[in-house]
């Protein structure tokens, strides 16, 4: 009814008829997820095979299971925001209970698959997982595991599930009674021996060859990155940017070094070619790190993902290499869309994936990494291409995708409180846009070349829509939900595009709203907030005039940004459009303003002066000899680059104003070097991304961990700095080490931010606050009635649209006071849910200009991230009728399946995890009496025990009054549409298949 099986909408097809074989079996695809979280549970292994994985990695078992395991593992245990961390290793079932779990899974796959029309006979394999020590897996617990999945035929939990299927064999079109008959019985006939770390070579063998020899059946064995050693895993960690990870020589020490693995693996190969059975290596384990930043709640963590890749592609192509491409290797560590087909073509193979099916998009991302390789199904396997390989891994640190600083952000998520429901918005527009741009509007109208509307829609809420769409810092693109999948979608270029196609036009046509109030307001600043200010309430029906100290409108964009960045013509659009809009400007002003007297014409005053004092500058001696960053830019700009400032600049700082100088320097006449001196590394810059790649594209030297002490005019004295962490979440704090440099420059540009001049706040008698800044209230109204205070004069340097922000805020109240209403339309997109969902899960090469609308996943419709990343399909979008509610589809969360690894709280926009915050479904008391969640247990078929949003808990029938509205309609979809996630449970996960229910 749904078209969709545990939120997997896109089912994949081999349509090619090409193969894999693997341990005698033919499967479909060449990929699959990881063991690990992804494969713990039924549900998850059917939603990985609908979406194309066809070789699954089982989630490991070991002696230690269950509640024993459970109670050993930190919560929460999963960090995927970029490189991915986790501090959980194997099944946290016991392992009856696993393997439970597996066999539904593989009955399941057979009879849906051919249900569903994607194949008639068994076109997948799992591979056991097992570790950690040879006494473990020879125990009783495990070698019966091992014994039941070679062999399930005796096994009375697989008959039970045969025979439910037959029970049931009504609600089937194409499976019959015969299918069900012929149902294999050898769940799996290979295992992958899990070393962890530490495992000495001697057990590894001997565990290795208990399974060939004792239990007859297809082995591989993991290695870890730790083969490559210490000081080749540092230098290239470092060298693409990961230099925070923390570990030392420990793990390298007690691991499997490289001259015992391929001992043992000459060892087993040849045991294996004597039981004529496979034997081969999967590459590569995670990484253990120091849990140095608070990522996870644990001291170890083990990384994964594209900082990964590197680490595995070497550590396979030396093994390719030293077995002449004839040792089978299993890649994991780091795949995704852009490296995968690459790969493949070595002959490397099955390839698997576990950081990157736990970002947006999940398990349907498995889909497109089947159709990338099914062109090159092979058959058996035939060898390593290692020339191949290794040129891929001599290559991988100019690999741009997997360097650190190729993502720009650390996480999307926004300040926003999670609400309990209609959770969804697009992070780009709310919290990324301080004046809440409609962006996917825009972008659809760009994507049609229907610039007209793009640029309507854009004019509604950006009163410098030209400025922006030139120099915006687009914080908007740091929480395009894009960057986890591929990179942001180009929203300030889709913008500028508009400007450059419509602005003209808009602006000849916009005719001035006549006044609707006598009332008037003054604008103290013809900057960015003044303008936006003045545009604001002019278009709205109120009076505005704009008083300027110099000659001309725009304030640091016009006077003080190069113009290599903004050129005149674009600030000059802006302007224009104000003047349109009615606001008149006063020029030349004595910047002595008494408010006392403007009030005397003006009802409302707006103070937009910004921040043009000096900068602290940090050196001792010779400050009067360095110049300051503002006035530099400043006569550069009216000086066309002809100031005279030597042949050596020197510019201390890390922010984008420290890049506008030192790129303005480069292009001085006379100049022939400009570098960068700061205090940290590069890596803690508070600089953009862009501007930093702009200024490294110019040949400017950035010297790091330098801090001045002295300059007398041509020598420069620095002390060297160490950074010494500051605690998580901070940068780290630069600590003086005594050991001094002298550099020789001309000219020294002191670039470490502007301050506030105070001087016209304390004439009028405004308050001021502890900072220094001036007092104001949530609408940014001063101590000073129906004074206002907007922009960077309020709280520092920050950005031109942080400024427009303000603005806004305030001729919002200004309205409310005049009891007047705004022009702030909000526009749809009119996309239906289908058009959305068939864009989740696909990556694009945006090295190819893409269409960007087809890169825009509309979060402001459809969201459900959480349901996305959830491994155990614990967060469901179910259907709810309500009109108290915007959104037909709302979130529920299923108690009874999270393990609370914390994956949807990192990738939600929103500051909440969904795992805490939102309804939540119990389906048993204990489960309800342990948790603190919003949500409700059926007691009986019309009573319910609730914990409402107040945290207050009652028995109630559905019928009370104490239930609200919106609850009540949760229930009522999950009572009706959605009744089978109902089941009767304990805290130990009893096994079981109740009526109606796919997994216990």
């Amino acid at each position: 009814n749904s078209k969709s099986v545990f939120g997997i909408r896109k089912f994949y097809k081999n349509s090619s008829g090409k193969f894999c074989e693997m341990f005698g079996e033919k499967i479909s695809s060449a990929v699959g997820p990881a063991a690990g979280p992804s494969t713990q549970l039924a549900q998850n292994i059917i939603s990985a095979y609908l979406s194309g994985a066809r070789f699954i990695e089982l989630k490991t078992v070991q002696k230690i299971d269950g509640e024993d395991l459970r109670k050993c593992v930190p919560r929460p245990c999963i960090r995927a925001v970029d490189e991915c961390y986790n501090c959980e290793w194997s099944t946290e079932l016991t392992v009856n209970e696993a393997f439970e779990e597996y066999v539904k899974a593989f009955i399941l796959i057979i009879i849906t698959a051919k249900e569903l029309g994607i194949s008639d006979k068994k076109d997948f394999l799992f591979n056991m997982s097992a570790g950690y020590d040879y006494e473990g897996i020879r125990s009783e617990k495990i070698d019966t595991f091992i014994s039941n999945m070679r062999s399930a035929s005796e096994n009375p939990f697989f008959n039970r599930c045969r025979d439910y299927l037959k029970k049931n064999i009504s609600r089937f079109n194409n499976i019959t009674e015969e299918d069900i008959d012929k149902l294999d019985t050898v769940i799996s006939n290979s295992i992958t021996l899990s070393t962890m770390h530490g495992c000495p070579p001697e057990e590894i063998e001997k565990i290795s060859g208990y399974f060939l020899s004792g239990k007859k059946i297809h082995t591989y064995v993991k290695c870890n990155p730790t083969l490559l050693g210490y000081d080749f895993t540092r230098n290239l960690l470092d060298e693409m940017g990961y230099s925070y990870l923390d570990f030392d020589d420990t793990h390298f020490k007690q691991d499997l070094k490289y001259p015992d693995a391929v001992s043992l693996i000459r060892t087993l190969l040849s045991t294996a070619d004597s039981e004529n059975l496979d034997f081969g290596v999967k590459i590569t384990n995670t990484f253990p790190v120091k849990t140095s930043k608070g990522e996870l709640p644990s001291e170890f963590m083990y990384m994964s993902g594209r900082s990964l890749y590197p680490l595995s592609l070497n550590a396979a192509s030396k093994l390719s290499d030293e077995f002449d491409g004839n040792l089978p290797v299993s890649f994991s560590g780091g795949i995704d869309f852009f490296n995968i087909k690459e790969l493949f073509k070595t002959g490397v193979m099955p390839l698997t994936a576990a950081s990157a099916i736990l970002k947006p998009g999940g398990y349907e991302r498995f889909r497109q990494l089947a159709e990338e390789t099914e062109g090159g199904l092979y058959g058996p396997f035939r060898g390593i291409d290692e020339v191949h390989l290794k040129k891929m891994a001599d290559n991988v640190f100019r690999n741009e995708r997997h360097k650190k600083g190729y993502r720009n952000t650390e996480s999307r998520k926004t300040s926003s409180p999670l609400p309990l429901f209609d959770c969804f918005k697009s992070p780009c527009s709310d919290g990324g846009c301080p004046i809440n741009q409609q962006i996917p509007v825009y972008l659809e109208y760009v994507s049609k070349k229907d610039y007209k509307s793009a640029f309507k829609v854009i004019a509604v809420d950006n009163a410098l829509p030209a400025v922006t769409g030139t120099i915006c810092n687009h914080d908007c693109q740091f929480k395009c939900t894009r960057l986890d999948y591929e990179s942001s979608i180009k929203i300030r270029e889709a913008k500028k595009s508009a400007v450059d196609h419509a602005m003209d036009s808009f602006v000849k046509r916009i005719k001035k709203t006549p006044l609707r109030t006598d009332r008037k307001a003054a604008v103290i600043g013809a900057g960015p907030a003044g303008i936006s200010a003045a545009v604001y309430l002019r278009r709205n029906g109120v009076g505005v005039t704009v008083f300027e100290k110099s000659d001309r409108a725009m304030g640091i964009v016009s006077h003080i940004i190069p113009e290599f960045r903004i050129p005149d013509e674009m600030i000059k659009k802006d302007y224009e459009l104000s003047l349109k809009t009615g606001v008149e400007y006063v020029f030349n002003c004595n910047e002595k303003y008494d408010i006392s007297e403007l009030k005397k014409e003006f009802d409302y005053v707006i103070i937009a002066t910004g921040a043009w004092e000096k900068g602290i500058n940090s050196v001792k001696e010779g400050q009067e000899k360095i110049l300051d960053s503002l006035d530099f830019l400043k006569k550069s700009k009216m000086s066309g680059n002809t100031l005279e400032i030597g042949k050596r600049v020197a510019v201390i700082g890390g922010g984008d104003v420290a890049m506008d100088c030192v790129r303005a320097a480069k292009r001085t006449e006379d100049v022939e070097r400009a570098d960068i001196l700061y205090r940290r590394t590069k890596e803690y810059m508070p600089v953009s991304r862009e501007e930093l790649s702009l200024t490294l594209d110019d040949s400017i030297d950035i010297f790091e961990l330098l801090s001045p002490v002295k300059y007398d005019g041509k020598n420069l004295t620095l002390e060297v700095m160490r950074l010494e962490d500051a605690g998580p979440g901070k940068r780290p704090a630069p600590v003086p080490t005594g050991e001094m440099q002298i550099l020789k420059y001309d000219t020294v540009i002191s670039a470490v931010g502007a301050r506030v001049g105070t001087d016209l706040f304390v004439r009028n008698r405004i308050r001021l606050n502890e900072k220094g800044y001036p007092e104001v209230n949530d609408r940014y109204e001063s101590s000073v009635r129906d004074v206002y205070i907007s922009g960077d004069c309020r709280t520092g340097s920050a950005t031109i649209v942080k400024a427009m922000g303000s603005s806004r805020i305030i001729a919002m109240d200004i309205f409310e006071k005049l009891s007047l209403s705004d022009d702030f339309i909000n526009y749809n997109i009119g996309r239906s849910d289908d058009e959305i969902y068939i864009k989740r899960g696909v990556l694009s090469d945006d090295s190819i200009p893409p269409d960007e609308v087809n890169r825009c996943l509309d979060c402001g419709i459809v969201c459900e991230i959480c349901t996305e990343v959830c491994p155990n399909r614990a967060n469901i979008a179910v259907e709810v009728d309500n009109p108290a509610l915007k959104d037909r589809r709302q979130i529920l969360h299923i108690d009874g399946m999270c393990n609370e690894c914390g994956s949807c709280g990192v990738f939600c926009p929103h500051d909440g995890n969904p795992y805490l915050d939102k309804v939540t479904l119990f389906n048993c008391e204990e489960d309800f009496e342990e948790s603190k969640n919003t949500g409700f247990l059926k007691l009986s078929e019309n009573l319910f025990r609730i914990r409402n949003r107040n945290k207050e808990v009652f028995d109630a029938e559905l019928e009370s009054s104490r239930i609200s509205e919106e609850m009540r309609s949760i229930i009522l979809s999950v009572c009706g549409k959605y009744s089978y996630l109902f089941y009767s449970q304990t805290k130990q996960l009893k096994s079981g298949l109740p009526d109606g229910s796919v997994s216990g």
